[in-house]
């Protein structure tokens, strides 16, 4: 186009301008009529797409509380001499444990399982993700506090290697 051409008595240059202000400012549309002539300057609407739905995390959340107060009346079950005698692996994270890769696999460890420190012991879902957990501990898994697909807590303890 040509610096000389108007539309709706602008330049070219005039509405370049006009559209650099669109863009890089807070107004997101101008529209400018003459008569019959119209022009319409308009951002591009660039909305981040919307969060995932929250309805399948609320009723995940209820037996989540559920099984912290289960597991919170098996540690106080347990005598304290017990609970020292061990290291006690806990939940990096919120979410679903599972102890093994894979619905037909054999499970990552089983009480009696010796384990290094840097062993994949489980892996716990969380927001779509499977997130291994590894062992901070040299030693021999004495007791798994949790069952398969049980939501667990941030912090909640999971299983003891002594």
């Amino acid at each position: 186009m040509s610096e000389n051409m108007i539309a709706c008595n602008l330049t070219f240059d005039e509405i370049n301008k006009l559209a650099d202000k669109v863009e890089n400012g807070k107004l997101s549309k101008i529209k400018i009529k003459n008569g019959d002539c119209e022009v319409v300057i308009e951002k591009e609407n660039k909305m981040p797409p919307p969060p995932p739905p929250m309805m399948p995390g609320v009723p995940a959340a209820a037996p989540s509380a559920a099984v912290a107060v289960a597991a919170a009346e098996v540690q106080t079950s347990e005598p304290a001499a017990e609970k020292i005698s061990g290291n006690v692996v806990k939940a990096p994270i919120v979410g679903t444990y599972y102890s093994k890769p894979g619905p037909d696999k054999a499970p990552f460890v089983e009480v009696g399982s010796t384990v290094k420190k840097g062993d994949v012991l489980m892996i716990i879902e969380s927001m779509k993700l499977m997130n291994e957990v590894q062992s901070e501990f040299d030693g021999v898994v004495k007791e798994i506090l949790v069952s398969d697909g049980t939501a667990v807590e941030f912090d909640q303890p999971i299983m003891i290697i002594e």
